[in-house]
């Protein structure tokens, strides 16, 4: 009989495959990639076409030896690494460092790894697409000439160990705009006027809102003078109905979103807990089985097989006027990565509650998850009963709108964060033409808000909608910049560091195009392009390289200029008398004393603002939170509480007396209620 070897990326798909295959096929892990560029040096050969230099990567020696005889005695190999352009290219390395030329070679893909899909790929077996595995080169090429070119620069500029990456340093850029911008953001009073009603008819009183913009009390006040004695009568009122329709069943990036909203994921835990359940889990009496299909993918598509089977388990569990028609992807623009399908469960008879014993409870939960949103994915739309009523009370007008569940479709398997709204129920009773009274009034100041930090989830969201970064780009991104500690998480909100703001600070004035958002966006274009085979990698390569040459250049020739000694401080070290001096650690700026190593004291270094604190009038300082966020804080302290996220001025408010924080080009007061502001004077600008 003949004997067939298939190499797998993972030893846990190995247990899985193995036992949908007969005793013909030995099936063999790569623990991932086996060659790459050296760390040691570019690996890139600038002069010669930019010929790549691959090496086998350390401690895959062992394992190579072990595949090269499993190889001997096969009669035919087949190459089943992931089915996207980095498993593309694992098995074109595989081919390369096992040396397989003169043997029979052939690729196989498979979606998820069930027995039915395992084998039919074996039915349907191809070459390596070199298309795939070019893309994959030039990303990894253009990642290597950012990240080795220009780190030697962060290293210094501010300290060794430092990194810059092409996608990273633009999603740190995201990042600092953001921050920027918060920081920036000036609050505006407004007020809001509500009042409850009810008719004669009825027992219950209905809110209704204002429908006119309050800037301030003053104005509020002129409408409620207005108001006295005006009768609430219905001017007109208004029925329909509103279609919500079901969401698309997950990709990598809605999964991370929703993770991350609902479950709290980081994404780095959401693509390891969906990568167990995709290359198997113990089923009791099964065995191993992957229950989801392949993790990374922008496709919504659905294959008819998976619609199929839908349809019958939402007519035979919910009833047949739940099931929906199939519909397009609802994609506009761009290119769609379709070569798989969206993310879902293998079998509806795997359910999430007679998994729920053989899994962990994280993976029971993200499983739950991919689960009930792939059966809403082929449901009918949501369907609410709405009702709108327009009030006039004199000159002013009042509305209140009411909806109710009229069919809740898709909402019984999965119901969207934003549907989790109260529903309001108005009568049936009002009528237009009828006198309402007044049950009681409220009234309210806000303040506007500025745009909400980033969590991980938004962040996934705001790259997808750029072009930046691909599915399997996402979590590596987030967690490079955590461990790189440019970026820290405080509950669900990325904060950038001291350190973090340095980093972009240098490559936002030396490498512009670089960390530009439609530059790195475009090249996904073009990445994109050398997949389907229009583009040829190394003219990507021999376009960028230039300008990234020649911005390296000119940032080593300013650095030249501006490199200096460690700055002296006028902090003594205690243990040997000397002046200590600033250094740059993984945290950002601290003191050190220069006679190291014979002395080897440290200390925390906190600048100061040179404004009195505005509660006991010590020294204000620049502080970092211990997961690295600077803030505002007393030198007294603890005996001294005073804290601000915003940098404090010495300028009293002229309104309220308070203290006035720095917010660009304005002076404002700390305290919203008081909402005062001016123009910084040219002197502060310059401070």
């Amino acid at each position: 009989m003949a004997k067939y070897l298939v190499i797998v990326e993972s030893p846990a798909k190995v247990k899985t495959i193995k036992k949908f295959l007969g005793s013909n096929y030995d099936v063999e892990a790569s623990n991932g990639h086996v060659r790459d560029l050296p760390k040691s040096q570019l690996g890139i050969d600038v002069e010669h076409d930019f010929e790549p230099k691959y090496i086998t990567i350390r401690g895959k020696g062992e394992l190579l030896a072990g595949l090269r005889k499993k190889v001997k005695k096969a009669d035919k190999i087949y190459l089943a690494t992931d089915p996207d352009r980095e498993g593309e290219a694992i098995s074109w390395h595989l081919y390369q460092a096992l040396k397989l030329e003169d043997k029979k070679v052939q690729r196989i893909t498979f979606n998820e790894i069930t027995k039915n899909a395992v084998k039919a790929s074996l039915k349907e077996p191809r070459d390596i697409d070199m298309d795939l595995v070019n893309a994959q080169q030039c990303r990894r090429m253009l990642d290597r000439l950012v990240g080795y070119l220009i780190s030697p620069l962060l290293w210094a500029k501010v300290k060794r160990g430092l990194s810059a990456g092409r996608v990273q340093s633009v999603a740190l850029r995201i990042i600092c705009d953001r921050e920027a911008e918060i920081e920036a953001f000036i609050p505006k009073e407004y007020w809001t006027f509500e009042v409850a009603l009810k008719s004669s008819e009825d027992k219950k009183p209905f809110i209704a809102k204002l429908k006119e913009e309050i800037h301030n009390r003053q104005e509020l006040d002129a409408v409620l003078a207005d108001l006295e004695g005006c009768e609430y009568v219905i001017d007109t009122i208004k029925r329909g109905e509103r279609v919500k329709k079901a969401p698309f069943p997950f990709t990598t990036s809605t999964m991370q979103q929703d993770a991350s909203r609902l479950l709290n994921f980081s994404t780095s835990k959401t693509m390891r807990i969906a990568q167990q359940l995709y290359e198997g889990v113990e089923i009791k009496g099964q065995g191993s089985v992957g229950v989801i299909t392949y993790l990374r993918t922008d496709s919504v598509r659905v294959s008819k097989e998976a619609a199929e089977a839908a349809k019958t388990y939402i007519t035979e569990t919910y009833g047949a006027e739940y099931t929906s028609e199939p519909r397009n992807s609802g994609k506009k623009g761009g290119k769609v990565q379709d070569a798989h399908e969206a993310i879902r469960p293998t079998n509806l008879d795997y359910t999430p509650e007679m998994l729920k014993e053989s899994l962990t409870r994280e993976q029971y939960r993200l499983y739950r998850l991919i689960y009930n949103r792939f059966l809403a994915s082929q449901m009918s739309s949501a369907v609410y009963e709405t009702m709108s009523v327009k009030i006039k009370a004199g000159n002013h007008v009042f509305t209140s709108a009411g909806n109710r569940i009229k069919f809740n479709g898709f909402q019984v398997a999965y119901q969207l964060e934003e549907e989790k709204e109260q529903l309001v129920k108005l009568s049936d009773k009002l009528e237009d033409g009828m006198v309402l009274s007044e049950e009681h009034r409220e009234e309210k100041q806000h303040f506007t808000q500025p745009s909400p930090h980033f969590t991980e989830a938004s962040l996934v969201h705001a790259l997808e909608e750029l072009g930046i970064g691909r599915p399997s780009t996402y979590a590596p991104i987030i967690t490079t910049l955590l461990a790189r500690r440019y970026i820290t998480k405080e509950g669900k909100a990325l904060y950038v560091t001291e350190l973090g703001e340095i980093v972009n600070r240098i490559m936002v004035d030396t490498f512009t195009s670089i960390v530009d958002v439609k530059f790195t966006a475009n090249l996904e274009s073009l990445l994109d392009m050398v997949e389907e085979g229009t583009m040829e990698w190394k003219s990507v390569i021999s376009n960028f390289y230039p300008d990234l040459d020649e911005a390296v250049k000119k940032g080593e020739a300013e650095l030249e200029h501006i490199t200096i000694e460690d700055e002296v401080s006028d902090v003594v070290c205690e243990l040997c008398g000397r002046n200590m001096v600033y250094k740059y650690g993984p945290h950002g700026k601290f003191l050190a004393c220069p006679g190291f190593p014979d002395c080897r004291n440290t200390k925390p270094y906190f600048e100061k603002i040179h404004v009195p604190c505005p509660k006991c009038g010590k020294e204000v300082l620049i502080k970092k939170t211990k997961k690295g966020r600077k803030y505002y804080g007393c030198e007294g302290n603890p005996e001294c509480d005073f804290m601000s996220w915003q940098k404090p001025s010495a300028k009293k408010c002229p309104r309220c007396g308070g203290y006035m924080v720095e917010k660009g080009n304005k002076l404002c007061c700390a305290d919203q209620t008081c909402g005062y502001t001016e123009s910084k004077t040219e002197e502060e600008k310059d401070r």
